[in-house]
C-alpha cells in the first residue's frame, strides 16, 4: 500500500518551469503548497539512470534530501517507435544545452524521414520522503507525429505531437485540455488514487 502524503509542503523537484507549473495546478484541488528546486536553490542532479522510473527517483530523493520535505519528481520524454524508443529518457538532452527543443523537434523529423510517425509520450512522477521512502506512478498517452511543429503553447516536444483521437497538437490544445489527457495528468491520477486519496 502506497505512502500517504499528508503535509501541506511539498518541493517540485524540476528545474524546468514547464513542468513546475503542470505540476503546481494538478495539486491546486488539495491546498498543497508547492516550492520549486529552482526558487529553493537546490542543485539539479544528473540523470544517471537508465530508466524513466531511475530517473525520477533520483531527482525526488534528492529534492527531499536538500530541502527536508517531501519532495516530487517527473521523468518524461518522447518515445518514437520508429526510433526504437528514442529519444526517450534523453529527451531533455536531444535539445543541447540551450534547451533548445525546436532543434530537438527538427532532429526526430530528419531522423524520421518516412518511417512510421507512432510516437507516445510517458511520464513518470516519483514521491520521496526525507527518510528515503519513494512511491511511482507511470502514465502514458498515444499518439502521432506531425510537421511542422505548430502552437506555441505547451513545452518541450508538445508542438508536433498530436495524441491519439485529437487534431490539435499539445502545443495548439488549452492548458487545462492538455492536464486533462496527457501523461502526467494519468500518472497524477494514480499519484492521487494512491498517495493523497484521504485528504
Amino acid at each position: 500500500m502506497a505512502r500517504l502524503l499528508t503535509g501541506d509542503r511539498l518541493i517540485v523537484a524540476s528545474h524546468n518551469q514547464g513542468k513546475v507549473d503542470e505540476i503546481s495546478a494538478l495539486l491546486t484541488p488539495f491546498a498543497i503548497h508547492t516550492l520549486s528546486a529552482a526558487s529553493l536553490g537546490l542543485p539539479e542532479p544528473a540523470e544517471t539512470g537508465d530508466s524513466f522510473e531511475a530517473n525520477a527517483a533520483l531527482k525526488a530523493r534528492a529534492g527531499a534530501d536538500a530541502g527536508g520535505l517531501p519532495a516530487l519528481a517527473d521523468d518524461s520524454g518522447l518515445v518514437v517507435s520508429a526510433l526504437d524508443g528514442a529519444p526517450g529518457i534523453y529527451s531533455a538532452r536531444w535539445a543541447g544545452p540551450a534547451k533548445d527543443f525546436r532543434m530537438a523537434m527538427a532532429r526526430v523529423h530528419r531522423e524520421l524521414d518516412d518511417k512510421d510517425r507512432s510516437a507516445s509520450f510517458v511520464a513518470v512522477l516519483a514521491l520521496a520522503w526525507p527518510n528515503g521512502d519513494v512511491e511511482l506512478f507511470r502514465g502514458a498517452v498515444a499518439g502521432t507525429l506531425v510537421w511542422p511543429p505548430r502552437g506555441e503553447r505547451g513545452f518541450g516536444y508538445d508542438p508536433i505531437f498530436v495524441p491519439e483521437g485529437g487534431v490539435q497538437t499539445f502545443g495548439e490544445l488549452d492548458p487545462a485540455q492538455k492536464h486533462h489527457i496527457s501523461h502526467r495528468a494519468r500518472a497524477f491520477a494514480k499519484l492521487v488514487d494512491g498517495c493523497l486519496r484521504s485528504r
